[in-house]
């Protein structure tokens, strides 16, 4: 019994090399995708401006996620599965949660439709102008609806 715990464990925990970071809120370990439950961060095409420029801010916000991560070993805990057979779940790198991570330092929202669990990160990072809130930008889910 202890051994098929282990096992059946293992494949949330790894070294960062067998995972591949997709955007600022989807990563995939080995074969498995992860969809991090309780944010929305911007699409890769999407971009929003800052001092009249425009900034690729889903590659920004995807960016500062691998930099977060930096080679070190992910610890996924599901919380359900989506219509895409994506494994939502929250994500840690030495029990600091990305999505809190991401959404504090304004690279990602709060994705209220589905949980409150980051508001107060949000509003940090929208109180101190962090992140995307420096920013004009678009919220991830009106961007999606008007493509």
């Amino acid at each position: 019994m202890k051994f098929f715990l282990i096992l059946f464990f293992l494949p949330t925990i790894v070294f960062a090399q067998n995972l591949r970071v997709v955007d600022g809120d989807t990563i995939h370990i080995g074969k498995i995708k992860y969809r991090f439950h309780g944010i929305d961060a911007p699409e890769m095409s999407q971009t929003c401006k800052q001092n009249n420029k425009n900034i690729k801010c889903g590659v920004l916000s995807k960016v500062k996620l691998v930099e977060k991560i930096n080679n070190q070993k992910v610890n996924c805990k599901k919380i359900t599965t989506d219509r895409y057979k994506r494994i939502v779940a929250e994500c840690f790198v030495n029990n600091e949660s990305l999505s809190s991570f991401l959404v504090k330092n304004g690279y990602a929202f709060a994705y209220r439709r589905y949980s409150k669990q980051f508001v107060e990160d949000e509003n940090f990072a929208k109180k101190n102008k962090l992140g995307l809130w420096a920013m004009e930008f678009q919220y991830p889910w009106d961007y999606r609806r008007k493509k």
